[in-house]
């Protein structure tokens, strides 16, 4: 990182710059820019008291190996757009919704190398289908179709409050690294996905599921560095909610300085 601030007796520190993915966005459906949410800014600013650095998500604006020499670690944000079906071997239909291809080359590619590396990671959402894709798996396109599913859909109505509030539980594996990080095997998630995990890929290691059989934890157990994703909105009342605030402290004490 190259950035050093001056703190408050005038000496140089250094705070770890955190790359956040970027995503297409349409402003007033019109003028198309590279967007990052402020929950996820805020996420790292404050809870992992680091640099967010917005990523945009264009392939030809820098390499992965650009990248990984500017930041010290990632953040895979989620998104609307659905990683597209080609990269794990499948036919586009309807349900898989709308994509984002040069998101998806940048990311699955910058994925792939982190974790070659040990650069530390941490997936959201479309961030934590990114992780499962980029190692080889694959994904259901909707879910809530599945027999036994449940909804996992951000609700159309409501507040922010409505809509990344507490949904579910999920449980963690006894002994595994998501339980060492919240100090319980079972905790409470908001739930704003529509897909999910069909196969998982080579060493994706499933630590968390919704009750109703839902992937919702994974690490990458051949990573020599971080490398953990979630299904839900961890970055929602980052700074007051108990099992966020741990899971972004966990990242950032992962990220050697």
């Amino acid at each position: 990182s190259c950035i050093k601030p001056i703190n408050e007796i005038g000496v140089l520190v250094k705070r770890p710059v955190i790359g956040i993915t970027g995503n297409s966005h349409l402003i007033d459906g019109f003028y198309p820019a590279q967007t990052g949410g402020l929950m996820s800014i805020n996420a790292i600013n404050r809870v992992c008291d680091s640099i967010g650095l917005i990523i945009p998500s264009i392939p030809e604006n820098a390499k992965v190996r650009e990248l990984m020499a500017i930041c010290d670690g990632f953040l895979f944000t989620g998104a609307r757009p659905n990683v597209h079906p080609k990269f794990y071997g499948e036919q586009e239909t309807e349900k898989h919704g709308s994509f984002d291809m040069e998101r998806d080359e940048l990311s699955l590619s910058l994925i792939s190398a982190c974790i070659e590396e040990g650069k530390p990671i941490l997936g959201v959402c479309r961030g934590f289908q990114e992780f499962n894709v980029a190692m080889g798996g694959s994904l259901y396109p909707e879910i809530k179709d599945l027999p036994g599913r449940m909804n996992h859909r951000m609700p159309k109505e409501g507040s922010l409050e409505d809509k990344f509030g507490h949904k579910h539980s999920v449980s963690l594996s006894d002994g595994g690294e998501f339980e060492k990080i919240f100090g319980s095997n079972l905790i409470m998630v908001n739930s704003l996905h529509g897909q999910g995990i069909k196969d998982t890929g080579e060493g994706i290691v499933i630590e968390g599921f919704a009750p109703d059989g839902t992937p919702e934890a994974l690490l990458v157990e051949k990573s020599p560095g971080f490398a953990m994703a979630v299904q839900w909105h961890p970055e929602w009342n980052a700074e007051n909610d108990v099992i966020s605030r741990k899971l972004f402290k966990a990242f950032r004490d992962s990220i050697k300085m």
